[in-house]
């Protein structure tokens, strides 16, 4: 009886057992499976066509496209064209010196500077893209092939509000990389950085998008005072070091997708991010230098609202879209019936949450073109259809070409604006920078020039022509809008030799 009795409790202990887990099991197994029954919206797309599973990224492809299209730019400046105590770049921590001043620790002022950098084909004929600072001040400028082939080049046009500039060798067939879009690269996908970083020869580094639309304030820090720099970098942590400065980001297709421009270090050395400059606004900054010699700039005529708390890391408010805290009067903005206090959330159908967004969307567009607007005024969405300005006021080309010494931005002033002053015409400076101007006078920006060399002024064709019939000085003639009496500023050394 007793064994009868052990042999009942077994067996109900095993049925117990077996049943309570087969219950824990299902329950369990049902709690999880209704806990993520649904793929969250952040994986949309994912698990399509098999991307949830995809093969080895392969870098073969556009790294072999790439190489050639990189070049390695060493530069010389000759000592009596340089200041005693250079300045140091904020972009010195791309800016790869010579080996030998880098070994001594240093360069006497009774020596030549030299220094190296990276460049990039955009065409076959010999256009090169590189930074404004790894040519800046540059008497000579070589370009050194992945082949080996040298070649001298010339200095086109450069742009230090976004530190760009076009260079060029002569010849024909030269490989070049084709131009991506950086409005369509998306945080996590892979890059290659392609340069000369540290002389070394041709090197390829992966990594992977980490940020996009990132300021740093480093183009500003090295401007004039109220200059309008543009920066609205990609960040990658594909590795950058000095030499690396001008070359190329591209996307595992092989297509340019930004130009390598600074890295966030504090030894000077690679410490785990670097930061390209977008290819759509290079593209449209590299046009424009080779077609007119500057940048036509295009201005949506605001400023953005200010942050009113001071603990924050911004002094302007954004998040989720772009707040006007100001309306410039005869502006695009303004005759488009934007006001202040208006959230800018869209540009042509662009998603905008932060100013920096907003000004690098500007940044690829030029005076004359239509934008579309879209904002949030008391609750509602509007579009606003607006056409771009320059910093004048106008859709006039602005052009600089052999005006480039002088150091300043100059436009034909508009006839309105003409017959408002009183005067027949003239080229209005919009802006003022590193330059015989600055230099040897006191010219402000909004000047008039209206005679030069004694001849009269209303064009900036007829300023460029006094300019190259002047020989060596000249004098300059003109008003200040608001201000009585006509002022004279005397201009010289002319002829002075240029990079």
């Amino acid at each position: 009886m007793k064994a009868k009795h052990i042999l009942l409790v077994v067996l109900i202990s095993a049925v117990t057992g077996v049943g309570s887990a087969y219950l824990y099991g299902k329950y369990n197994n049902r709690s999880v499976s209704y806990s993520q029954s649904q793929v969250p919206v952040n994986y949309a797309g994912l698990f399509d066509s098999g991307a949830g599973a995809p093969g080895p990224v392969d870098f073969e492809s556009a790294a072999g496209s790439a190489v050639p299209a990189v070049v390695h730019i060493k530069t010389k400046t000759n000592p009596t064209q340089t200041n005693m105590q250079r300045r140091r770049s904020p972009f010195s921590d791309l800016f790869g010196d010579d080996f030998f001043d880098d070994f001594f620790g240093g360069r006497g002022n009774n020596v030549p500077q030299m220094a190296s950098g990276s460049g990039v084909f955009i065409s076959g004929d010999g256009y090169i893209v590189t930074n404004n600072h790894v040519i800046d001040g540059a008497d000579e400028i070589t370009v050194t092939l992945s082949n080996k082939k040298q070649y001298k080049a010339k200095l086109v046009a450069t742009d230090a509000n976004t530190d760009l500039a076009v260079i060029k060798i002569e010849g024909t067939g030269f490989p070049y990389l084709l131009y991506g879009n950086s409005d369509e690269v998306k945080v996590g996908q892979w890059v290659l950085a392609v340069g000369y970083p540290l002389t070394l020869e041709t090197t390829v580094t992966a990594g992977i998008v980490s940020a996009k639309y990132r300021y740093l304030g480093v183009n500003q820090r090295k401007a004039k005072p109220g200059a309008n720099t543009v920066e609205s970098f990609i960040q990658t942590d594909a590795a950058v070091n000095q030499g690396n400065s001008g070359g190329a980001l591209i996307n595992t297709g092989g297509q340019l997708i930004g130009i390598n421009a600074a890295i966030a270090s504090p030894t000077g050395a690679y410490a785990g991010y670097s930061y390209a400059i977008p290819v759509n606004i290079v593209k449209k900054v590299v046009d424009d230098l080779i077609k007119y010699g500057t940048v036509q700039r295009a201005y949506l005529g605001i400023r953005p609202a200010a942050n009113q708390d001071n603990g924050t890391d911004s002094q302007i408010k954004e998040g989720d879209g772009v707040e006007i805290g100001e309306i410039l009067p005869k502006s695009a903005a303004e005759e488009a019936g934007l006001k202040k206090g208006d959230k800018i959330v869209k540009l042509d159908n662009k998603m905008v949450s932060t100013w920096t967004e907003l000004t690098g969307t500007v940044a690829s567009y030029r005076p004359g073109q239509k934008m579309n607007v879209t904002y949030i005024r008391n609750g509602k969405e509007g579009t606003a259809t607006l056409t771009l300005k320059n910093s004048a006021g106008n859709t006039d080309v602005v052009t600089t070409s052999s005006l480039d010494r002088l150091g300043a931005e100059f436009a034909t002033l508009d006839a309105k604006k003409a017959k408002e002053y009183g005067i027949e015409g003239g080229v209005v400076i919009n802006s003022i920078t590193d330059g015989l101007i600055a230099e040897q006078t006191t010219l402000k920006k909004g000047f008039i020039i209206i005679r030069a060399g004694g001849k009269t002024i209303k064009s900036v064709d007829d300023f460029k022509r006094a300019i190259e019939s002047a020989g060596n000085s000249i004098i300059v003639e003109g008003i200040y809008p608001g201000y009585e009496g006509v002022y004279q500023y005397a201009i010289n050394d002319l002829n002075r030799n240029e990079p």
